[in-house]
């Protein structure tokens, strides 16, 4: 069963698109990560899915109900968390959950054991009767989530939930969440341009940008179809070459490689399965830092050929390090292929 379907789903501001002809089938029980930088179209496609906008042409269902038609029936059995946490600061962890509770029409003994399950899952119990206003940043989005599952929804969305988290908070909020969410087996529309927590969440993906969807599948899928498996050669010799290993990497023609790096680009040119560096910098993630080359590789077999081409160049190699492709390349992959400027959509 599909718990949402969109149909060339498109939205125009005063004729500036900013989502076009989105097609998507996402199945129940899933957790789908729509992925894209600020400005992609993702808020507009949760506020569409929810009818709080309403579509320039093309249509959507969710959990078998018409977005045009049955959006009140929607947003009565899905759980959601936009950019904001809307809690009230002012009453407690308990009060709040209450309040939303009543809101959704929970009987009291149901309200009750809601409540308690979502604030011991959240390891929040001992604390309920604290102001939401008094927790951190992490706190309240973790509370802000078991305010969207109080209702016990089937489909739950969330914009951004780990936005504006020191990496710590985000990491514990990920894990807390997927606890939560995956026990229940419960629908997750996520959107995130955080691509570690996609990958680590995500069942399934999509790729947005400029209101454009640029692939879907599931993370494995994505790494084989639109990326390659990378070696990371360290040259040279002595302290400079460690400490260039910990530099900043550059996209190869964005600065000036060092002569010894330029040298081992030069020998590898013409190497099969590698492709011309020079000729394809950014689709071939050609990167240089001082004494540091990282290229894709079309043939994964490819290694003992560089080996022997930086060899025979005379240029010494203090180590190999061959990578998998990560969603981050995917991505970068996709979304540098589009050039026009972005949009100022979300």
């Amino acid at each position: 069963m599909d718990a949402i379907i969109t149909t060339d789903l498109t939205k125009c501001f005063q004729d500036v698109p900013a989502l076009g002809n989105l097609n998507l089938r996402i199945k129940a029980g899933t957790v789908f990560g729509f992925l894209g930088p600020n400005g992609a179209g993702k808020t507009t496609t949760i506020r569409l899915l929810l009818g709080l906008l309403q579509p320039s042409a093309g249509s959507a269902e969710v959990m078998g109900w018409s977005v045009a038609h049955d959006a009140r029936h929607i947003r009565e059995r899905v759980g959601v968390l936009l950019e904001h946490h809307g809690l009230y600061e002012r009453l407690s962890a308990y009060d709040n959950l209450a309040y939303f509770a009543d809101i959704y029409h929970l009987e009291a003994s149901v309200k009750e054991q809601r409540i308690k399950e979502l604030l011991g899952s959240i390891r929040c119990w001992e604390r309920r009767h604290e102001k939401a206003g008094s927790w951190s940043k992490g706190m309240k989005q973790k509370l802000a989530i078991a305010r969207a599952l109080i209702h016990d929804p089937e489909l739950v969305f969330l914009d951004e939930p780990t936005s504006g988290l020191d990496p710590a908070a985000a990491h514990q909020l990920r894990d807390e969440l997927l606890e939560l969410v995956k026990q229940a087996g419960k629908t997750i529309f996520i959107t995130t341009h955080n691509l570690e927590e996609a990958e680590k969440v995500c069942d399934q993906v999509g790729v947005i940008d400029r209101g454009q969807l640029l692939a879907t599948g599931s993370p494995s899928e994505l790494r084989g179809s639109f990326s390659r498996p990378k070696v990371i050669i360290t040259i040279g010799g002595g302290a400079g070459a460690a400490e260039a290993a910990d530099g900043p990497e550059v996209a190869g023609g964005a600065e000036k490689p060092s002569p010894l790096a330029a040298k081992a680009l030069a020998a590898l040119k013409h190497v099969s399965g590698v492709q011309p560096v020079a000729q394809q910098s950014v689709a071939t993630r050609g990167l240089v830092a001082e004494n540091r080359i990282s290229v894709e590789l079309s043939d994964p077999d490819s290694v003992p050929a560089i080996i022997r081409a930086l060899v025979t160049a005379e240029i010494p190699i203090q180590e190999v390090h061959k990578v998998k492709a990560s969603l981050e390349d995917v991505f970068l992959s996709l979304t540098q292929e589009e050039g026009s400027p972005p949009s100022h959509t979300t």
